[in-house]
Parts: C-alpha cells; sequence; structure tokens
C-alpha cells in the first residue's frame, strides 16, 4: 500500500517512527496529520518482550495516536535489521524516538550513524529527563515528570497535598514541543542543506509549561501554591455553585468587574472598599468569593452563562466529557472526525485544533495493523519476495 497523505502541508516528508507509549507517538501523529509518509517501526510479534506498551492495539488509545501512519517490522537488535533500517535512513527526512538516551547509541542507530548516511537526516529525540545530566538514563513517566516540574504543588485545593492534572499534560505537551522542533529543522534544511539533533524532555516540556507560575518565583522569588478553582493573580475567576450546578466565571480586570458587578444586581461591589481594585479583591477573595456565590445560587448555570455572556463577562458551564461534544460549538468547530477501520469499526476521533483553509488535514487511514506493509516497504527497497520470505524465517521482520 503506497503513502496516501492526510494533507499536503508535509507530504513530501518522509518520518521513521520508533516510538512508543505517548509522548513520542504524539510527536508523529502531529506529522503523520498534515500528511508525512510515516512508517512505524515496530519489533515483530515474534521476538517482541514487550506486553502492550501504549495500551492494546485495538483499544481507544492505539486507534487515536496511530492513524495515518503505515507499519513494518524491523527487529534492530539484529545487524540485518539495523542494515536494513539504515537503508530507509538513507531517504528519509526525519526519525522521531523516545528510548532512554543511551538506547539508540546503544543499537547503533544514534545521530551520527544516521548522520554518516543521510547528513540531512534530522533525528528528533525525546526522553524523560533530557539526553544530559545525572538523570538521563533514567526511566521517565508524565507523572513523574509533573511532580518534579512543578504542576502538582500548583494543582488542587489550598492544603490538600499535591494532586496530579487529569491528562498526561507532559507527556503530551513534549510531544508537541518535539513536533515544532521537527518542523524548525526541516525549515532551517531548506538554508543550510543539513540535518541535525533536536532533543527535548517531558521534565523540560513540564517546567516550560509553568509560564506565569515558573515567572513568579524567577523574577519575583514567589513560590506559587495551591489555589484550587481559583486564579493565583486574576479575582474573581473561580468556579461558583449555581442552583443547578457548577460554572466557571471569569471577571478579573477593572471594565469587566464592573460589568459583572451590575450583570449580578450589586453595582455597589464596584465602588465598594473592599473589592473596588485588584489588590483588594485579592485580600478579600474568599468574603468576595461567597458574596458572588449567593447571587449565583439564585439561579440556573444556563441563566448565568447567558446573563454574563450578554454583559460581556467571560463565563462557561464545566462540562464532563459526553458534555463537550455535545454542545453546539464543537459541533460546529467539527472537533470529532470518524475514521473507519477494518478492524474496530468506524469511530470519531478529535482532529487537529488548527484549521489550514487551503491545505487542510484529514483521516486517511485508521492505525495500522502491526507490519501490515512491511512487504511492500521492503519491495520498495528492492527486495523481492524470495528475499522478503528469508528475512521473516530468521526473525529479521
Amino acid at each position: 500500500m503506497p503513502h496516501t497523505p492526510a494533507a499536503d502541508v508535509l507530504s513530501d516528508v518522509k518520518v521513521l517512527d520508533l516510538t512508543r507509549v505517548r509522548a513520542g507517538p504524539t510527536c508523529v501523529r502531529q506529522l503523520a496529520d498534515w500528511g508525512a509518509d510515516v512508517i512505524k517501526i515496530e519489533t515483530p510479534p515474534q521476538v517482541s518482550t514487550a506486553a502492550d506498551m501504549g495500551g492494546p492495539r485495538h483499544g481507544s488509545d492505539f486507534q487515536n495516536l496511530h492513524r495515518n501512519k503505515r507499519s513494518m517490522t524491523l527487529n534492530l537488535k539484529e545487524d540485518e535489521g539495523r542494515a536494513i533500517f539504515l537503508r530507509l535512513v538513507e531517504g528519509a527526512d526525519v526519525v522521531v524516538e523516545n528510548y532512554r538516551p543511551d538506547v539508540k547509541d546503544r543499537l547503533g542507530i544514534g545521530y551520527e550513524a544516521l548522520k554518516a548516511v543521510n547528513p540531512r537526516i534530522i533525528l528528533a529525540s525525546i526522553s524523560g529527563f533530557g539526553q544530559r545530566g545525572p538523570y538521563a538514563k533514567r526511566p521517565g513517566f508524565d507523572q513523574i515528570a509533573q511532580g518534579m516540574g512543578g504542576l502538582m504543588s500548583i494543582t488542587g485545593l489550598p492544603g490538600q497535598g499535591p494532586v496530579r492534572a487529569g491528562i498526561p499534560v507532559a507527556d503530551l505537551t513534549a510531544g508537541l514541543f518535539a513536533a515544532q522542533g521537527v518542523l524548525l529543522a526541516l525549515y532551517e534544511r531548506m538554508r543550510s542543506g543539513k540535518g541535525q539533533w533536536l532533543h527535548t524532555s517531558l521534565l523540560e516540556a513540564m517546567i516550560f509549561m509553568l509560564d506565569f507560575q515558573s515567572a513568579r518565583w524567577l523574577m519575583d522569588g514567589k513560590v506559587p501554591q495551591q489555589a484550587g478553582n481559583n486564579h493565583p493573580t486574576s479575582i474573581p475567576t473561580g468556579v461558583f455553585r449555581t442552583s443547578d450546578g457548577y460554572m466557571n466565571i471569569g471577571a478579573s480586570g477593572q471594565e469587566i468587574w464592573r460589568r459583572f458587578c451590575v450583570a449580578l444586581g450589586h453595582a455597589e461591589w464596584a465602588e465598594n472598599p473592599d473589592y473596588e481594585t485588584e489588590g483588594a479583591r485579592s485580600v478579600n477573595r474568599d468574603a468576595l468569593n461567597a458574596a458572588i456565590e449567593a447571587v449565583t445560587l439564585t439561579d440556573t448555570t444556563a441563566v448565568w452563562i447567558a446573563r454574563l455572556n450578554e454583559a460581556g463577562v467571560p463565563c462557561g458551564p464545566i462540562y464532563d466529557i459526553d458534555e463537550v461534544f455535545a454542545d453546539e460549538q464543537v459541533g460546529a468547530l467539527g472537533m470529532a472526525r470518524p475514521l473507519a477501520s477494518e478492524s474496530v469499526g468506524t469511530h470519531p476521533f478529535v482532529r487537529q485544533p488548527i484549521t489550514m483553509e487551503r491545505t487542510p488535514e484529514t483521516f486517511v487511514s485508521a492505525a495500522p495493523e502491526c507490519g501490515a506493509h512491511t512487504d511492500a516497504i521492503l519491495s520498495d527497497l528492492g527486495y523481492d519476495a524470495t528475499a522478503i520470505a528469508d528475512l521473516r524465517a530468521r526473525d529479521i521482520v
């Protein structure tokens, strides 16, 4: 089966995918969805020792991460398997891996080995803690990075103790940053004609995502603490109960604050010395939140959202996941798109959150079966049926 690009944007880019679990596959999915020819390199099942790394192949997680790719099996622990991989590298643009830092060199497929056969190759590496330093060889997982990167110390209710985020934010952002790095390297290569090695880690990504919270420490010397549903600096911003549930309100800034007071029927709050300024509202946050909630409890979430939006005050419901996809705005954006698979049937998955009006992305193929395209890819390299059968017999593919 030849490559069918999911978009025109990267349709001339060939990617060799050595990744598994989440951070690496997230990176490669970005490239595949925008049209890259991705060949997912997998260990032949008969020699694999990994049990469903990344979840069951026909499960929702795997299917979501590995769409728009082709798959071939290749035993990189055998000399002939490595030789075949390096032949693939000769015609590739990008290799993505998320082994522990020492593994790729042990296998003989580190950057210098790849560069020797293709000086234009771009190697993207994702690890738990970085390619250098005292923790480089440690195994790393999302929650470990959330803890070491500071996120868990500022998530949750005050005094609750550390709380992990509800999504694997370190994995996902590391994957997205690696994909950004690949695009930067491809762009730079147009000028220099040279490839390069780029790398990121779960820990680096998590620290970067602290954003203004890290700046509060680095510039101001303040150690942020848990603030629960309250925004740590913009007040009032948080979760408020209504007569039938909860809602988010973001009424910070003097002009929005005044509009909010009027919409709640308490215009006098804007002139109250306890609430008049950002600083005063910060000092008296608890009393102000209690006063606001006493009002929001008098009507439904839907009524308050309509009233506050009419007044130009940012607000919104707090959805369960099923409610997210039932929302009319989410439907208008077309965020869930169907993908047909011979193995698991047709199911919707979330599309890319960027709309390119002239060169849109789409779903062209479901996550492939293990090694589904091995014969076709080897044929493209010049192997005939007899040679391929021999490779299979010797567990090379």
